[in-house]
Order: structure tokens, then sequence, then C-alpha cells
């Protein structure tokens, strides 16, 4: 079950909400973070367990996904089915009955777009990396709208950062594994020319993009920033890190900078979401 709903992923999207949740609260309500992770994590793991059993059959023609539950014969499609179908609704209901409805509601629409767009888009277009961030940025949103209910500036500012910083993430991940994609016909990278310049500069572009984007929340709004000048100094340079190892892989275009990329995608997400709460709560 543990692979079926991906749990170090989901792990890490209830890690991502709970920090959401501490940016938008004064004083925490632990009854409320608690069903929060409790409903984000069986949300995420229903959406993966049905991503998996949608796409079972090209699983199987992939080496990093062919050892799966179901393309493995460990899971049977239709048990899959049932027990991820089961812990998404659970999980939308607890985020609705025990958080808030915004937050119900929030999940249940990125649960749609996940399991019912994105997933059969991989194989017909790149669009689909597009349409799978949005719900892949879902997370700290759904956090800050779990503490406050309300689906403003703030929440739309943390939805922003990890939506842009999903595009040179998992590119690097599709440039590394592009011939294995291949095999299961997804069209994952940004063109179809493989390890090309323009999709290299692509990675780039966007991990340039991260630096002012993820400073929005020390400059905006206007009359009283969510971060303090310690948090935007963090996000300086752990954005100047990844333009830098997007560089040198626009420069060499080979697997081995990629892959450093994606380890350096892999620090930054968390680096910027903690020192935005720490700052948030030690304010200078």
């Amino acid at each position: 079950m543990a692979a079926l709903f991906k749990l170090r992923l989901a792990s890490l999207v209830v890690f991502s909400a709970a920090l959401g949740y501490l940016m938008g609260v004064e004083s925490i309500n632990f009854k409320v973070l608690t069903a929060l992770s409790i409903g984000g994590f069986l949300l995420t793991g229903g959406s993966n367990g049905l991503n998996q059993a949608w796409e079972r059959r090209w699983d199987a023609l992939m080496e990093r996904t062919r050892n799966r539950p179901i393309p493995a014969g460990r899971l049977g499609y239709i048990e899959a089915s049932i027990y991820s179908s089961a812990a998404a609704v659970l999980g939308i209901l607890i985020l609705w009955i025990f958080v808030n409805q915004a937050a119900g509601i929030l999940g249940l629409f990125a649960f749609f777009l996940y399991v019912f767009i994105y997933t059969p888009l991989k194989r017909v277009s790149s669009f689909a990396v597009f349409v799978g961030a949005i719900p892949g940025a879902v997370p700290p949103m759904l956090g800050y709208i779990g503490a406050t209910a309300d689906y403003g500036l703030e929440a739309g500012l943390l939805f922003a950062v990890q939506m842009i910083w999903q595009f040179p993430h998992f590119w690097s991940i599709a440039w590394i594994l592009d011939e294995d994609y291949k095999r299961g016909g997804y069209r994952l990278l940004p063109f179809d020319d493989g390890h090309s310049s323009r999709n290299a500069f692509q990675i780039f572009l966007y991990s340039l993009f991260l630096i002012p984007v993820s400073l929005l929340p020390w400059a905006l709004p206007l009359h009283h920033p969510m971060v303090g000048i310690w948090a935007a100094a963090v996000c300086v340079l752990c954005g100047g890190a990844m333009a830098w190892f997007s560089w040198k892989l626009l420069r060499s275009r080979s697997s081995k900078d990629a892959r450093r990329v994606m380890f350096a995608s892999f620090f930054y997400l968390p680096i910027v979401q903690i020192a935005y709460v720490l700052d948030k709560l030690t304010p200078f």
C-alpha cells in the first residue's frame, strides 16, 4: 500500500501543506492541523493510486515503474482502484468537515484535475506538465486556506512559488528519464527533440523565474508582507543555485547536469518554505 500511495511523495505533500498552514495562523489549532495532515495524506495517496491504476499498462513498459504493485502483479487493478478511491474520498471529506469547506473544495478540484485531466494528457501532449503543475502546487495553498478559509492573495503567492518550481524540477527528471518515458509513450519535455538546447533553455528560464516569484511573499502585499528580508535572502541564494545548475545544463546538455538540477530542486522547495515560516515566526 505504501508503494501504491507513494508514501514518500504523500509525506512531502503533507509537509508542504503543514508549512502553508503555519504561514496562515497566529496560533496553532492542532486538531485542524492533524485533520489537514490526515486528509491531505489520504487525498494525495488516493490520487497517486488511481494514477497508477490508470497507467498500469504503460508502467509495465518502463524500467522505473514496472515493479510498481499493479504491473508487477502484487495488487489487482480493481482492488487498487477501490482502495485509492476510498482514500481520496475520505481525504476530501476530512478536509471538508474537519478543516473547512474551502479546503475541501480545493482538495476536490486538485483531485479531479490530477486524476482525470493530467493523467491521460501525459501521453498526448507535453502541455500535461503545465496542467499537472496546478494540483502539484496546491499543498501550501491548501494549508493556508485550511488556516484562513480565504482564497486570497497570500494563498495565491504560496501557490505561485510551488507552481513555478515544478517546471525545472519535473523537466530535469524528464530529461534524465527521457528514453524510459518514451517507452511508455509519455511526452513530458517541453519539446519532442529530447536533450536539445531549447529544452535545456526552458529549464534554465523557469529556474530564473523562481527568483522573482519566490520573492513575492516578501514584496506583496505592500502594506503587510508575509515574510521578512531574511527569507527573501534565502530565496535569492537558493534561486541563484537553481539557476546556476540549470545554466550548466544549458551549456552541457548532459544527464549528469540534469541530475544536479533535479537534486537542487529537491532541496530548494523545503528550504525556501521553511525559511518563510521561520521568518514569519521570528520577523526581523
